[in-house]
């Protein structure tokens, strides 16, 4: 190993540290909603609990790793649905072992530039959620339910250091408005000392979460159909953010239309490409 590999490597741990040992904070509306449900014993069901975690990357996050670090004598296998996961926890254990009473508009309600661009992360990732779900629905894919939490977790990493480190994000969003050209990697690695989505994959195996969802998260991981779905859902959730003139989304929808198996038209139909859009 070289040098420069062992202090990337050195800095990738350094945070993996301290997020093990930091509480994760959750969204606003989680707490809420969630606190809401216990108080009205009549709809404190695990189906009702499920759809507002699902709605939180954090909270989702949460689940699945203590459900991994905590399983259940009676469990089997990995658990990737949380649904699942609730239910082998029970109502009352999810209360207790997951409080939401850290919430992140509050940690973050003096850098609020950090949370405009962390919930801009959150509505972006719900959009590829959509659209990865909906073309696993499209090749009647009985997994579509581990692609729906890969592309949610997917940018878990970013997301937790917009919390914990907002000014180091901060710092890179403007060194990338600045030169147009710079590319986020190349960012990261000059201002975190190590790109993102090496952050990702430590996070992942540092929090035991199912060696499954690593593989859907791993963008390299090109012969793998559902992988696959999951890095286009991402892109052009990303691309798209930008707006529908994004220089990035016609190779987007030439990828997307050989996913998918049909053309380009037909594929950015599907997509719901906004009519009279030039990009092609």
């Amino acid at each position: 190993m070289t040098t420069s590999e062992n202090t990337v490597n050195n800095a990738i741990k350094a945070w993996i540290d301290f997020l093990s040992n930091k509480p994760i904070p959750v969204l606003k509306l989680t707490a809420r909603e969630l606190q809401n449900l216990k108080e009205d014993e009549n709809k404190l069901t695990v189906r009702n609990i499920t759809p507002i975690v699902l709605h939180d990357p954090f909270m989702v996050f949460r689940v699945l790793s203590y459900a991994k670090q905590h399983p259940s004598k009676h469990q089997q296998q990995d658990l990737i649905q949380v649904e699942q996961a609730i239910l082998m926890m029970g109502t009352n254990a999810f209360y207790r072992n997951l409080p939401t009473n850290l919430v992140i508009e509050d940690q973050l309600k003096d850098k609020l530039p950090a949370l405009g661009q962390l919930l801009k992360i959150v509505k972006r990732t719900h959009r590829a959620t959509y659209y990865a779900t909906d073309w696993a629905a499209y090749h009647k894919d009985l997994r579509s339910d581990e692609v729906h939490i890969g592309t949610l977790l997917h940018d878990l990493a970013e997301m937790l250091l917009w919390c914990f480190a907002p000014n180091k994000m901060l710092n890179i969003a403007h060194l990338q408005q600045a030169d147009k050209t710079l590319r986020s990697k190349v960012a990261q690695e000059r201002v975190l000392g190590f790109k993102i989505s090496d952050l990702q994959k430590a996070l992942v195996e540092n929090f035991q979460l199912p060696p499954l969802l690593s593989k859907l998260m791993d963008d390299e991981n090109s012969n793998d159909h559902h992988a696959t779905n999951v890095r286009l859902a991402i892109n052009l959730a990303r691309h798209s953010a930008n707006g529908w003139d994004d220089a990035a989304l016609p190779d987007d929808y030439k990828e997307i239309a050989a996913f998918l198996r049909v053309d380009v038209e037909k594929a950015k139909a599907i997509i719901g490409v906004p009519t009279g859009e030039t990009t092609n």
